[in-house]
């Protein structure tokens, strides 16, 4: 519950800055781009926050269900510590496919 709290938290001190002063010097450079462009490369950095954002809060919390568990089945059988590693390996991947969504955004 504290999780969901400090999320929603997070995203509605995020969503209550303007965008102006966020990106202020990309505004005042690039002022004409923006007007024709239609306001969506604020949101392209959104997104790409988002992406990495949420991927690697998922894989940090996955990473700790599985050390945990892990730790308990090695307490009762230390042979099964080369099995839980590559699940480890697994959810730190999601941290991993959230950075090249946002690579993929942004470049885009």
């Amino acid at each position: 519950m504290k999780r969901v709290a400090i999320l929603l938290c997070l995203a509605a001190l995020a969503l209550s800055f303007p965008a102006s002063l966020l990106f202020a010097q990309e505004a005042e450079a690039a002022a004409p781009a923006a007007a024709s462009d239609g306001g969506t490369a604020v949101w392209k950095y959104f997104a790409a926050a988002l992406a990495v954002g949420i991927s690697c809060i998922a894989g940090g919390l996955a990473v700790g269900q599985i050390g945990t568990a892990a730790m308990g089945a090695m307490s009762e059988n230390p042979e099964l510590s080369g099995k839980a590693l590559p699940y480890a390996g697994l959810a730190e991947g999601i941290c991993l496919w959230g950075f090249l969504v946002a690579l993929l955004i942004l470049v885009l």
